[in-house]
């Protein structure tokens, strides 16, 4: 091999993020000694879903949620270390959420650079701010055009600066502990428009949890990729140190029991969260779970007062993402016949579509659907389905566009589809719905009670579903009681992700949080208590309950029996 065939090889090696980090990057451990980087399970992840992005020509978006102490942010360091220590004309922009981090981050880029080998060390000029200068440091001219040295650059701030990102053009950025920033959006907005969309760039978001804040809308719209970012989470468990012996004679609660199936635990895992519960979290398993989170949703624990069990719903929602219920998705076509009735439809399928299926609907099965219309700050409209005598969900709508008659239609063909089940459309903010399902002829509408106490039969007839302050509550307390003794029954996603943000407010009156929805918990509220109007056993016929309740009606206001 040739002199210059060993420098080219020498080259490519040092441009090798993996070999680079490995054999060049120096750290400082927990005990304070300085040791070779080594890639960990959970950095090794992250590494590969970094390298496939750039193997696909794709510029690097990636959010990180994670436990505490699994290594992120030396990894990230050393990556964007590496970036500017072997190109040219690299800008990185370093953002941690208070001064004390952004001097830490800062050491910890000095210290690789400290600690390179002299043959691979390149020029470094001066600098009074937290930023390494990888530039010629000498004062002439000629010489410095001659050899200007890489000519890049790693800068450290805090996230409490007040311009943070402008007028800078960025390579890489490293938003770290972002939950933690005051301002989030805003100094996201100035970072982000500094990195061109383009390859060989990058922006890393990441954070340990810090409750329910700004974080978790960009967490959220990153899930539910409304974003450009890769949403990932890395759980405790994922750190090979997060584990102690086990005592002889070590008995397992019911919940770590669970959770060692559910998250496929070993005993030592199990004996290391028991310790640490105990030793640093002063016994709070519910602090742990924030900061050692097993899942994103244990990560964003409302504080406050839960109106539905947290555990159970975060659990029921493990189960889900481990295996989806979810059988397809896509929406109803139709022709329009007078007045704008639906005739004809057929349910095609679209992974952006309003309706979810989790169970075809079978012949004699009684079916029920709750609907939940847009209003009063919701932008929702949305309906629950379920199999009437085992109370399992099988349908869902979630339509956050602008037309109710689009709505209607879509209910109907769906209510139609199963057996024409018992529908109950809420009217509070808006009958139009209720009045076109009505107008096409649905052939099972709830039916609203309203005694006569002077007689003792129903007085009036009137149809579709109002919330109260009467039925309100009922509503709501059935529902909570579903969740807490059949979680099962629950196939939505997007449903239980509600249920955790929907909490009691000062007067204890429950509710979405701020800036949340409640439009599938209400529907399902509404679906689950009307069941009573529709048969609870297969049968051809389907509608004996709400024919005895139509049976009660003064004679004049009598409504026809329907099948």
């Amino acid at each position: 091999m040739t002199v210059e065939e060993k420098r080219k090889k020498a080259a490519a090696l040092i441009r090798d993020l993996f070999y680079y980090m490995e054999h060049f990057i120096r750290i400082r451990d927990k005990k304070g000694k300085i040791i070779d980087f080594k890639f960990r399970p959970a950095q090794k992840k992250l590494y590969e879903i970094i390298e496939r992005e750039r193997a696909a020509g794709k510029p690097v978006r990636i959010v990180i949620l994670k436990a505490r102490q699994l290594g992120f942010s030396t990894m990230i360091e050393g990556m964007y270390f590496q970036n500017a220590a072997t190109r040219h004309n690299i800008r990185t922009l370093i953002v941690a959420h208070d001064d004390e981090a952004t001097s830490n981050l800062h050491k910890m880029n000095k210290l690789f650079y400290e600690e390179l080998p002299a043959p691979i060390k390149p020029m470094m000029k001066a600098s009074n701010a937290r930023e390494l200068l990888f530039e010629n440091p000498t004062r002439d001219p000629l010489e410095k055009m001659k050899n200007p040295g890489f000519k890049s650059s790693i800068r450290c701030v805090p996230a409490t600066g007040s311009s943070v990102g402008r007028s800078y053009t960025l390579t890489n950025v490293h938003a770290s502990e972002a939950a933690f920033w005051p301002r989030m959006y805003d100094v996201f907005t100035a970072l982000f428009q500094a990195v061109p969309a383009e390859p060989g760039t990058s922006i890393i978001v990441e954070t340990t949890p810090n409750g329910f804040n700004e974080f978790k809308k960009f967490w959220d719209d990153s899930v539910a990729g409304n974003t450009d970012f890769i949403p990932l989470f890395f759980p405790w468990y994922e750190d090979p140190d997060y584990r102690k012996p086990v005592a002889p004679g070590t008995k397992w609660t019911a919940e770590e029991l669970k959770m060692k199936e559910l998250y496929g635990l070993d005993e030592e895992q199990l004996s290391w969260r028991r310790w640490c519960i105990t030793n640093n979290m002063a016994g709070q398993e519910e602090q742990f779970k924030q900061e050692y989170p097993s899942n994103p949703e244990e990560a964003f624990l409302m504080s406050g007062n839960p109106f539905f069990d947290n555990n159970v719903v975060i659990d029921r929602m493990v189960e889900l993402e481990k295996v989806p219920e979810l059988l397809k998705r896509g929406r109803y076509v139709f022709e329009e016949a007078e007045n704008h009735k639906p005739e004809n439809w057929r349910f095609v399928e679209d992974l952006h579509g309003e309706v979810y299926i989790y169970a075809e609907p079978e012949r004699w099965t009684p079916y029920v659907a709750g609907g939940d219309t847009a209003g009063d700050g919701s932008d929702r409209f949305t309906a629950h389905v379920i199999d009437n005598t085992t109370c399992m969900q099988c349908a869902q709508i979630l339509y956050d566009g602008i037309g109710e008659l689009y709505y209607a239609q879509q209910v109907y063909c769906l209510g139609m589809d199963y057996n024409r089940a018992l529908l109950g459309v809420e009217i509070n903010y808006s009958t139009y719905p209720e009045a076109m399902l009505e107008d096409w002829g649905y052939p099972h509408l709830f039916i609203r009670e309203k005694p006569d106490d002077s007689r003792g039969i129903l007085d009036t007839f009137k149809l579709g579903w109002r919330t109260d302050l009467r039925t309100r509550p009922l509503i709501l307390g059935t529902l909570q009681t579903y969740v807490k003794e059949s979680p099962d029954i629950f196939k939505s996603e997007e449903l239980m992700r509600e249920m955790l943000t929907f909490v009691r407010n000062r007067d204890m009156r429950p509710e979405a949080a701020p800036g949340k929805h409640d439009d599938l918990v209400m529907a399902a509220a509404i679906c689950l208590y009307i069941r009573d109007q529709q048969s609870y056993a297969e049968s051809e016929e389907q509608t004996p309950a709400q024919n005895k309740l139509i049976d009660k009606l003064d004679p004049k206001h009598r409504y026809r029996r329907r099948r």
